[in-house]
């Protein structure tokens, strides 16, 4: 039997029928990188203080009922409390002046009984202003995040087994109906609980739709176009809806209007699913050789080149079992495998909580959050460009541990750099957020060449279902620097060299082809690692 790739060169590797599919894939991604950070403005708490109804009050005492407090060395007034309020009226009906016939510490203080006033000089709204999730209800805040990469984890590991049993592309285009429905209905949502639950469910078809289109791309392109699809392509597509967004959310400052915006351009991909086809190497993983050769034909057509009588000869569709149904469990079965699958789930959860630790923290590079958010998605173009050449001309193996050991003397450093030096601190921090982010599009094209075609995509979806878990536990770390500034730079770091010596013992697939069966998987060879006993 030949291999796929050998069996279909007659194609070519950038004729009309491949350049479609890439343009199109790439832009199925920009969605993606739209919704992906959008919580950063959807969630973003304003400035606010307790709501002072229309009272008879003095403009002294106006000023003076909202107690001042000290927050990180710098006097502030005070979120969730104010001086009682009918205690207030009374000083100011008999004619005190608060601060010299009073002493405000001596008076008491109470919640905000009658809400919230936000500060309308950045949003016009969001979900915090909408829904008051401030003060006791302030832990609703970065939970609505973490329902959304909940959804992600889900996701990721469902999506890719019912991508490995019904097809890539059903796979794909459900998914991405999910997102831009549940996008739009979020605009819509009368509470808090309801518009978690819609995110979750958004989360879920974001992740989904990004494996699904990532898989079929680089299976169905090929050599050097395949390295660039999966290394520069699909993340270029990201990075462009990353950078749209603080623009989009600039001229947008309510939080529905965002939503809304966000969403319906998901409606402009209906017409990709006449020019997408099927992974034909999936279908020849399925047995249906007949479909496979009709799209490659059909591809042929379109480059304008002679098929071959018979493109895929003797081509046996179940290699490894016939009786054998593969699964995510066959990612455990065999010591080989297991090996692989143990280290580049560590590898892929270090990598997550990185970048997503890194990306929710440059809020603090700047104080507009759309500068701030620019920046972040603007670090992504070079990270993916360095990708590109790290997947064209080094081996993967070579190139993760260097990507880990980078970002992770960078962000051990920061804790060296004085305080006089803030620029210096930044400058590293970007520097990690840049290696980090280039290390988490490789590792995607680096797992989808380790795993044959019958298990890839479920492979891809465990790994990226571990990822999630970090990203989950990314805001959570984050507040470990309220004991320790720098604690979390030290874990990421730690976490990124241990996942660089762990990455030592994973085989190599630098300029070879894509296993089709796990026979083929097997043969790679690796270093042993005595960590993951045999079975």
């Amino acid at each position: 039997m030949k291999d796929y790739d050998e069996s279909t060169a007659f194609l070519g590797q950038w004729g009309r029928f491949q350049q479609v599919v890439f343009f199109l894939l790439c832009a199925s991604i920009v969605p993606n990188g739209l919704g992906a950070f959008s919580v950063v403005f959807l969630t973003d708490i304003p400035r606010h203080h307790c709501l002072i109804p229309e009272e008879n009050l003095t403009q002294d005492w106006r000023d003076a009922i909202i107690p001042i407090e000290v927050v990180n060395g710098k006097r502030e007034q005070s979120r969730c409390s104010r001086y009682r309020l009918d205690v207030v009226r009374n000083l100011s009906a008999q004619g005190f002046i608060p601060g010299r016939d009073v002493n405000l510490t001596d008076l008491e203080q109470e919640g905000c009984v009658d809400g919230w006033s936000y500060s309308k000089d950045i949003y016009q709204s969001t979900l915090v202003s909408e829904f008051d999730l401030v003060c006791s209800d302030q832990w609703k805040q970065p939970f609505t995040a973490t329902a959304c990469f909940l959804g992600y984890l889900v996701g990721s590991f469902i999506s890719g087994q019912l991508s490995d049993r019904f097809g890539r592309k059903p796979v794909f285009f459900t998914t991405m109906a999910v997102q831009t429905t549940f996008s739009f209905c979020q605009a819509f949502s009368p509470s808090w609980t309801v518009f978690t639950i819609l995110i979750f469910f958004n989360g879920f078809g974001q992740i989904s739709n990004y494996v699904s289109g990532f898989v079929l791309g680089t299976e169905i392109l090929t050599g050097d176009v395949r390295v660039i699809f999966s290394s520069m392509g699909v993340c270029m597509g990201y990075a462009i809806g990353y950078m749209i967004l603080p623009l989009v959310a600039f001229f947008l400052r309510d939080w529905k209007s965002l939503l809304l915006a966000i969403s319906l351009p998901g409606v402009l991909y209906i017409p990709f699913w006449w020019f997408i086809p099927e992974s034909p190497r999936w279908l020849l993983s399925q047995g249906r050789v007949e479909e496979a050769e009709a799209i490659v034909r059909k591809a042929a057509k379109t480059n304008r080149v002679e098929a071959p009588t018979v493109i895929f000869k003797d081509y046996s569709a179940h290699d490894d079992d016939p009786q054998e149904h593969l699964n995510v469990i066959s990612l455990v079965k065999t010591q080989s495998v297991r090996s692989t699958t143990v280290i580049l789930c560590l590898v892929w959860f270090s990598l997550s909580i990185g970048y997503y630790g890194l990306s929710l923290n440059t809020s603090r590079l700047h104080a507009d959050p759309y500068i701030s958010c620019f920046l972040s998605a603007a670090a992504e173009v070079p990270a993916y460009m360095s990708c590109w050449l790290a997947l064209k001309y080094f081996p993967r193996r070579l190139s993760v541990i260097c990507i880990l050991l980078l970002g992770g003397a960078s962000l051990f450093l920061i804790q060296l750099v004085p305080e006089t030096l803030s620029e210096l601190a930044v400058a590293l921090e970007m520097l990690g957020k840049l290696v980090i982010t280039s290390g988490t599009a490789l590792i995607y094209a680096y797992t989808a060449e380790l795993y044959p075609t019958v298990l890839r995509n479920t492979a891809e979806g465990v790994c990226i279902t571990v990822s999630r878990i970090g990203s989950c536990l990314a805001p959570f770390l984050l507040q470990l620097r309220e004991s320790f500034e720098y604690l979390p730079y030290i874990i990421l770091g730690t976490l990124a060299v241990v996942s660089a010596f762990a990455a030592l013992y994973l085989p190599e697939s630098f300029g070879k082809p894509l296993p089709q069966t796990i026979q083929q998987m097997q043969k790679r060879e690796s270093m042993k690692c005595p960590c993951i006993t045999r079975k």
